[in-house]
Formats: C-alpha cells, sequence, structure tokens
C-alpha cells in the first residue's frame, strides 16, 4: 500500500487552539515534536500546504490546455460529509456534553502535503487530532510501540499510519486496534468488507472517496470496466470490493504488468493507485475514460499530464480524491466516537460461563475448586467491559481494578443493588457467601443478566481458627479458592502494616518528648539538610492548623517551637492498637517498652486482630484516594494532656500510610465456579467492625452492570448487626440506596432458635439437628421473623432465602417459607446452591428481580444529629429488642469526651456478639425485657463512625483445642494446599 495514499487525515492544531489529550512522547530522542498546526507546521517543514496548492492548480491548468475538460474539486460533497459529520457528533454531544473524538496520527517522515486541509476539516466538524511525530527512519518495532501505547489510550478513539511505504508492513498494520483503524487497514476491517458487513468495520476513506466521485459526478457504475493500477494492500482490497458491489467487472494491474496498454484502451474507468512511471505514456489511455488519480505525484508538474495531447472525458484530479477522503475519514472517526459511547453504556455482557457438572455426594469445597480451570482474569476483564489500562493482573486468577474507571463510567447508571443479610446464626455460619455466589451464578449464568458480587476478604484468623475459609462452598464458590482465603494480593498486610507503623510513630513520639528538650526536639524534627532548612508539607499543614503563618523554620518563637514540637499524648487516652492476622490470645493484654533502650516508658497494650483496625473501616468506607488520605489524616489516636484529639495527620504519618495503602485501594477482581464476576475487597469484621465490603468495589460494580444488571453484596452476620450497619453507616458513606434485602436462613439455625441442642463448632450436631422435628423449626422462626421485621425498619423489600442442607425435609421447607411470607416477606425460596450450583438459586434469581422491580422506599434508621446516647438507644431497643440501655462510667466520660471535641453527629458501629439479638450469646431466639450494658465506646474518625462495646467483647480472638491448622498442609511435589474449607 502506498505511503501516500490513504493516510491523509494528519492535520494539526492552529496555535491558539486547545489541544488533544496528551500522549506519551516516544524514544528515542530527539524526543518526537508535536506539529502546532497552521500553513507550515508539522514533522518537516517547507512552505504551507495552500502555496503549494496554488502552484500544483497553476500548473494543471496550463498543461491540460484549452480542449480538455476537468471537473472542479467537489467541494460541495466534502461540505456535505463534514455537515453531517458535526450534526452526528452535536447530538451525540447532547447526551455526552464533554465527549470530544480525538484521531491520533503517527508520522515518520517529513510529508505535510494534507495538514492544514485536515486541521481545517477538524475543527469544522468538531473533533481534535492529535500529531505523534516519529523521525523518518523510525524502525518497525518503534512504530509498533507508539501503536501499542495509542490503543491503549481511552482518550483517543482513532488511529491513523503515515508513514513509508516500506513500513506498512502486515505486522504494524495488525498491530492496530480494529476498532480505531480509522482508515480500514487492518485484516479484520478488510474482512469484514468483503464478508459484506460493512457496517460493522471501517471501509478506506480513499476508496470511498473514488466511488462517492464517480457516483456525484454521475457515472453508473453497472457493467463498467474499471482498471486500477499501481494500487497495494487494503487500497486495492477496498476498491476491487466496493466496485464489485455495485455491478463493474473490475482489473488490477501493476505498472509493469505485460499488455499495460491493451489493458487501458479496454477500460472505461482508471484509478491510479501510485505515481506513474515516466516511461508509461499518457497516450496510452483511451480518449473519453474517466480517470482518478489517488497518488499526489500526478499533479505534481513534473509528469505534465496535459501536455502530452490526451483528452480525458474527465480527470478526478489527487486533490479532489484527497479532500473527500479527509473529509470521510472524518466521518469515520465520528463513528468510532458514536461506537465507542455506544459501548460504554450498558450492554448485556458476552460472558463466557463455565459448565458445572456436579456430582453426588458433593466433594469438599477444595476438590470442588480445584476441579474447575478458571478464566484467565484477563478474558474475565474484557467481557465485563473493562479496558487494558484498567486492570493490574495478578498471577493468572486475580487482578486489581484501578479507580478510573469510576470517571469513565461516571455517566453510566448505576444497576439494582441488592444486601444479603442473615438471620442471628450458629456458630457454623448459614450460608450467606454461598447464597450470594449462588445467586449471581443463576443471575448471570442461567438467566444472563448482568451480575456482580462483592465479597468482603476473610481473615486468616477463622481460616486457620474455627471457622475455615470464606469463599462460599459447595457448588457456589469463589474461585481459586486458596487464593482467595490466603493472601489474596495483600491487602490485609498492607493494612497491618500502615496501622503498626502508626501505633509505632505514637509511643516514639511519646518517648522522644520525655527525653528532649523543646529546641533539640525542633531541630531533629526540622533538620538542616545541605545548609537548607525547611518544614515538610505535612509540617506546615500543622503548623496552619495551629495558627502559626510562618513557613521558615528559624522565624518561629520559643512558644510556637514548643507549641509545634510536643504534642503532649496522654498515654492513659492511647486507643490506638497494633494487629495481627491470626487468632492469638495471648495478645490480648500485654506491657510494651521493656527493654533498657526506652528508658523506662513502659505501658499496657494490646494486640487486635487486623481486619479490626480502623484502616481497614476507611479502606472499605473511602471513595476515592484523596478521600482515603484524609480520612486515615482524620483518625483520632489518642488525646493530648489538655484533653484535645491526637491525629495521624498531628503525627505527621498521613502520607507514609496512603502509600503503603495505594494499591490495596483497588478492588480485587475473581470469579465463581461459573466463570461469572467478583469483587473481593476490603474484610471489616461485622461483630467489632461494620461488616461490609468496600464501598469502592460496589460502585464500580454497579456501574460495570449497567442499568438493567444486579451488584450482590453481603453483610456480616445476622441482620441486627451487618445490614443495620450497612444500611446506617455505609449506605450513608456511599449514598447508594439498596433494592432489595435478601434474607439467608438455615432449618438449622432455626431449630437452635427454638430450643434445639447448642451448636459447637468442631462437634458432631446433635440428633435434633439431622432428623424431622418440626416444633423446633415452628419455634425458632421468631428469630427469622424479627430479622424480617428489622429489614423493613428501613423500606426494604426483603426476600428469604432458604440455604437447603441435604438433611432437611420437605415438610421443614415448607413450614419455613409459609412462615416468612406470613412474617412479611416478599416471597421465601428454598435454595439448593451448594449442591448444584447457579441452576439451584434460579427461582431465588427471579424472586430478586421481581423485588427490586417494584422500587425501595429506603430510610435510615435514625438522624445522626441526635445525641450519641440516642443512637445507641435507638438501635438497641428498634434493633435488639432490648428494654434500654446501661452505660458505664468509662463509657459515659468517653461520650463526654467525643462530644466535647466535635464527634457528636458520627453514625453508630455497635461491638457486640453475633450470636444473639442480645449481649448474651446464649440466649437464642427473641430475648426480651434485656438491658443492653454499653462497657466502653471508641472512636474511628477516620472511618466516620463511634462504636461503643457491648458487654464483654474482644477485639483479638483466640484459637480453639483443635484449629482447622491441623488439616491444613501443602503437597511438595504438586505444591497443591490441602485441608482448606
Amino acid at each position: 500500500m502506498s505511503a501516500r495514499l490513504p493516510l491523509l487525515l494528519r492535520g494539526l492544531r492552529r496555535p491558539g487552539r486547545p489541544p488533544g489529550p496528551p500522549l506519551r512522547p516516544p524514544a528515542p530522542a530527539p524526543a518526537p515534536a508535536r506539529a502546532s498546526g497552521g500553513g507550515g507546521g508539522g514533522c518537516g517543514g517547507g512552505e504551507g500546504l495552500l502555496g503549494q496548492r496554488r502552484l500544483r492548480d497553476a500548473q494543471v491548468g496550463s498543461s491540460r490546455g484549452q480542449g480538455s475538460r476537468a471537473p472542479p474539486v467537489r467541494g460541495s460533497i466534502v461540505r456535505e460529509v463534514i455537515q453531517n459529520s458535526k450534526e452526528v457528533l452535536s447530538l451525540l454531544q447532547e447526551k455526552n456534553p464533554t465527549f470530544k473524538p480525538v484521531l491520533a496520527i503517527i508520522q515518520a517522515g517529513d510529508d505535510n502535503l494534507m495538514q492544514e486541509i485536515n486541521q481545517n476539516l477538524a475543527e469544522e466538524a468538531g473533533l481534535n487530532i492529535t500529531h505523534i511525530c516519529l523521525p523518518p527512519d523510525s524502525s518497525e518495532d518503534e512504530i509498533i510501540d507508539e501503536i501499542l501505547k495509542i490503543n491503549e489510550d481511552t482518550r483517543v478513539h482513532g488511529l491513523a499510519l503515515q508513514i513509508s511505504e516500506s513500513s506498512f508492513s502486515n505486522k504494524v498494520l495488525n498491530a492496530l486496534k480494529p476498532e480505531k483503524d480509522v482508515d480500514g487497514v487492518t485484516d479484520i476491517n478488510l474482512g469484514r468488507l468483503v464478508r459484506g458487513d460493512a457496517h460493522e468495520c471501517y471501509v478506506s476513506p480513499v476508496a470511498r472517496a473514488v466511488i462517492e466521485l464517480l457516483e456525484k459526478s454521475g457515472v453508473n457504475l453497472d457493467g463498467k470496466k474499471i482498471l486500477i493500477i499501481g494500487a497495494h494492500g487494503s487500497l486495492e482490497a477496498a476498491l476491487q470490493c466496493l466496485f464489485q458491489r455495485r455491478g463493474s467487472m473490475t482489473m488490477t494491474s501493476q505498472w509493469k504488468t505485460p499488455h499495460l496498454q491493451s489493458k487501458l484502451l479496454e477500460s472505461d474507468i482508471v484509478v491510479l493507485g501510485s505515481p506513474k512511471p515516466e516511461e508509461i505514456p499518457l497516450s496510452w489511455i483511451q480518449p473519453g475514460t474517466t480517470v482518478l488519480n489517488c497518488s499526489h505525484d500526478f499533479l505534481s508538474g513534473k509528469l505534465g499530464c496535459g501536455s502530452l495531447g490526451v483528452h480525458f472525458n474527465g480527470l478526478i484530479a489527487e486533490d479532489d480524491v484527497s479532500l473527500l477522503a479527509a473529509a470521510l475519514r472524518i466521518q469515520n472517526m465520528v463513528s468510532s466516537g458514536r461506537r465507542w459511547l455506544r459501548e460504554q453504556q450498558h450492554a448485556r455482557w458476552r460472558l463466557h460461563c463455565l459448565k458445572l457438572q456436579p456430582l453426588s455426594p458433593v466433594p469438599s469445597d477444595l476438590e470442588i475448586s480445584r476441579a474447575q480451570t478458571p478464566k484467565a482474569v484477563d478474558v474475565l476483564a474484557k467481557e465485563i467491559g473493562l479496558l487494558a489500562d484498567e486492570i493490574e493482573i495478578y498471577g493468572k486468577s486475580k487482578a486489581k481494578v484501578r479507580l478510573s474507571l469510576l470517571e469513565r463510567l461516571k455517566d453510566q447508571a448505576d444497576g439494582k443493588y441488592v444486601l444479603v443479610a442473615g438471620i442471628t446464626p450458629t456458630p457454623l455460619g448459614e450460608g450467606k457467601s454461598t447464597v450470594t455466589v449462588g445467586l449471581v451464578q443463576a443471575l448471570t449464568a442461567h438467566l444472563n443478566i448482568n451480575s456482580f458480587a462483592c465479597l468482603r476478604q476473610p481473615s486468616q484468623g477463622p481460616t486457620f481458627g474455627v471457622k475455615g475459609g470464606a469463599a462460599g462452598g459447595g457448588y457456589a464458590q469463589v474461585i481459586p479458592m486458596e487464593e482467595f482465603n490466603l493472601h489474596l494480593t495483600g491487602d490485609i498486610h498492607a493494612i497491618t502494616a500502615a496501622n503498626n507503623l502508626l501505633a509505632a510513630a505514637i509511643d516514639t513520639r511519646i518517648l522522644h518528648e520525655n527525653t528532649q528538650t523543646d529546641k533539640a526536639l525542633y531541630n531533629r524534627l526540622v533538620p538542616s539538610v545541605n545548609g537548607v532548612r525547611e518544614f515538610s508539607s505535612i509540617q506546615l499543614a500543622r503548623l496552619k492548623k495551629l495558627g502559626i503563618n510562618k513557613t521558615d523554620p528559624s522565624a518561629l518563637t520559643e512558644e510556637e517551637v514548643s507549641k509545634f514540637a510536643r504534642l503532649n499524648i496522654d498515654p492513659s487516652t492511647i486507643t490506638w492498637q497494633r494487629v495481627l492476622d491470626t487468632n492469638d490470645r495471648f495478645l490480648r493484654k500485654m506491657t510494651i517498652g521493656q527493654a533498657p533502650t526506652e528508658k523506662g516508658y513502659s505501658r499496657q497494650a494490646q494486640f487486635d486482630i487486623a481486619v479490626a483496625s480502623e484502616i481497614m473501616a476507611v479502606l472499605a468506607l473511602t471513595d476515592s484516594l484523596a478521600d482515603m488520605k484524609e480520612r486515615l489524616g482524620r483518625m483520632v489516636v489518642a488525646s493530648d494532656k489538655d484533653g484535645q484529639p491526637v491525629t495521624a495527620e498531628d503525627l505527621g504519618v498521613t502520607g507514609a500510610l496512603t502509600v503503603l495503602m495505594k494499591d490495596a485501594i483497588k478492588p480485587n477482581l475473581m470469579q465463581t465456579l461459573e466463570g461469572t464476576p467478583v469483587f473481593v475487597h476490603a474484610g471489616p469484621f461485622a461483630n467489632i467492625a461494620h461488616g461490609n465490603s468496600s464501598v469502592l468495589a460496589d460502585k464500580i460494580a454497579l456501574k460495570l452492570v449497567g442499568q438493567e444488571g444486579f451488584v450482590v453484596t453481603e453483610a456480616g452476620f445476622g441482620a441486627d448487626i451487618g445490614m443495620e450497619k450497612f444500611f446506617n453507616i455505609k449506605c450513608r458513606a456511599s449514598g447508594l440506596v439498596p433494592n432489595a434485602v435478601v434474607l439467608v436462613a438455615t432449618v438449622r439455625a432455626l431449630k437452635m432458635h427454638g430450643g434445639g441442642p447448642s451448636v459447637t463448632a468442631g462437634v458432631p450436631l446433635k440428633r435434633e439437628y439431622t432428623e424431622e422435628n418440626i416444633q423446633l423449626v415452628a419455634d425458632g422462626c421468631c428469630n427469622l421473623q424479627k430479622q424480617i421485621q428489622i429489614a423493613q425498619l428501613f423500606g426494604v423489600p426483603v426476600i428469604v432465602a432458604l440455604n437447603v442442607f441435604k438433611t432437611d425435609t420437605r415438610a421443614e421447607i415448607d413450614l419455613v417459607c409459609e412462615l416468612a411470607k406470613r412474617a412479611g416477606a416478599f416471597d421465601a425460596v428454598p435454595c439448593y446452591h451448594w449442591s448444584i450450583g447457579g441452576k439451584g438459586t434460579v427461582e431465588l434469581a427471579r424472586a430478586v428481580r421481581e423485588a427490586a422491580s417494584k422500587g425501595s422506599r429506603f430510610r435510615f434508621l435514625y438522624d445522626v444529629q441526635l445525641p450519641i446516647v440516642e443512637k445507641i438507644r435507638t438501635i438497641a431497643q428498634a434493633v435488639y429488642g432490648a428494654k434500654d440501655i446501661e452505660l458505664s462510667p468509662e463509657a459515659q466520660s468517653k461520650i463526654d469526651r467525643y462530644t466535647q471535641q466535635g464527634f457528636g453527629n458520627l453514625p453508630i458501629c455497635m461491638a457486640k456478639t453475633h450470636l444473639s439479638l442480645s449481649h448474651q450469646p446464649d440466649k437464642k431466639g427473641v430475648p426480651r425485657d434485656f438491658i443492653l450494658p454499653i462497657s466502653d465506646v471508641r472512636a474511628s474518625i477516620g472511618a466516620g463512625f463511634i462504636y461503643p462495646l457491648v458487654g464483654t467483647m474482644s477485639t483479638m480472638p483466640g484459637l480453639p483445642t483443635r484449629p482447622c491448622f491441623y488439616d491444613i498442609d501443602l503437597d511438595t511435589e504438586t505444591e497443591q494446599v490441602k485441608g482448606l474449607f
């Protein structure tokens, strides 16, 4: 293909015009220049384009002679094309005001012939052009490198190449993304054209210009003999295809083909695809033949085409073809932009779902997970509409998703938002995660509805302790389950590192303040480096907070030095603890600072489980990197000796914490057993934290599923804990409105609430749980009814999902569903996802879809402006069923302090046992008339809530007599994990 043919659209901006989006400059040196537009700008020098055109026009006019009949430039056709493009773009911009298509042109060389014309056409149509100049001797690999960069640049909607003919290799051409190939040179676009799918591809603007000019000139192509000379590659193929579609008899030839003269004499229309060699006389062209020139050099003056005395019926010059081709390329660009916008809007995913082959009896979770081969995560990402530069791949089956997606899809309508909660569980759990996974498998793999599951990352404490993993179970799990349950992408480790850095900063600051004078402390905090002494940015922020409006470290007074350097932390008020992601009861209380190097400064402290860290709560509730940084800085770690809060920002550690958390903020993409997408992100416990996955995962998923899709997220433990916090804390932070609640119940848990024997992890179930017992089930449904009522407090429809076990009988199942509906559930559906996958949850999926379509009358339970005590009392009475609350003196003191410090208007996050509606784990069913004791109150100011501790709540779990780790092992030959569940 000639380097001068289809790649004419390379106009650049005039000075003063806002540039298109900046592209990465290619290497090597010298760095390619961006042309600035105008008459002579561009990759090369030379006189302006308009001057060149006037010169050629004068030469052609004299060479044609008086008898020649040359049609005028088809300006009206060009104007029509540009006007149409402008109107289409205006319609697109009515709904998308900020949208403006961008064409990138890669040029290797100094040819600037059509530069100004292209710029004018682009300006008139309303799109941008960005020009990338490479040295003329750029290699194939250097050109491809630039192509690949632009392929992944979401700001660019079309790409054209202006390079030497020798550089137009298949490797270069097919490096272009077909959807950005507005010149129609890739094999995919050409193949679609040949197959007859012109509406699905981009057609060569030059080939289209040839056809348009002929038809607009009144030439009937049906039955005409067409000779295409000197064309190559995509232009030759496109011309042949377009002519044949119009009934023409098409021949192609090169200039040195034998019998060229006879072919020329036989032709009605001749299309010149490259410069005519001087040895080929124009007299070979039959008088009266229509000639179209696609070669820049044909009318350069040196050939003197008219001086040979040949009188053509019509000479459609290169200028006519080039001008119209440039306009048609603009039209292709607008089409590209329209397709891009359409892809951003809701569309049903073309998801390749994985087939299940359920076995009976059901194998272990790990065996099921290992028997299924997950899709490559980049394939899954593409299927759900993620761009290549929006994911960061970890291995084969996990990827982080960048937050830039939210900006790209900001105008996309959200999907439906569904929460999975549960009744008060047994210590074994009742299967909320399996229901969540089974539901999305049913929605997407069986009902062909876009859906996303959003789950919490499990702590390794329970994984190696009693409960095991949290990837779901049976044929409704996230895979690979061992990667899900272990380190994943390291988010919890990042939280641990950040949390403990802050803990170290607190005690270290107290030590240094206790052992140094004001001057020595100040000199170390603001040292002189290479003779220059200056405040860091975070220290300047502290000065501003203190009301010290100075930036010169030497200008502070002694009083200001002391005020700046000393935080005066009261050790008795420190609330920030160190964390570890392991159940270790012996770290619940300890003494730190006993080494002689700590100079006698010691205090009692403790470790919490890592997922109880406020940083985990911050991660789960933040909505951007900037917001996370602000929240981390606001975290209150103690009070000073005057009773004022001391924050991470005061300690100067905010930036470092943000650096440690910069990757953890990105949600983790995985998949279910049936190949449907899952976000795994953040994992706060629901009894000692707010118990929900991240706001960011939910927001991104809601955009990806589109308006008709579903995002299903899970709240920890019973509805009285995880669901209440989801509504009052998470929905308040996110601004998202839930459409429905799925309330998970099991016959096993209902029997326990009906008076059955105690259920203990690791101990076989008693006979009451493995045999039919209608009375126990009926008596235990009081807990289910109470949890339905709790959900109704928030105005959201409730669907009960009965997670069926193999020991459940039909009579027990029917009774639960009937009583649930009587209690006000929108529907109650038995679910069999554990044994057969999504197929077993299709009826639940249909019920959820119907309930979500009815609309939600969502409302919060309390006004955050109420006093802290009243908010606690509202939750205790309306949700738990308590008669009243009782505050310990310490709790009352903390409430008074937080109110005085200005934190009284935050929502409440109750830290309470998950095993009962009350504070007593052994009180099952629906306890009544109890007084809820509040033993302590803490504040998570960065996360944005106050959390009262109900009764004796431990923030560090312990290991049982026989932990799960006894069964976990590694096959050292295959490197496969054993024993996880």
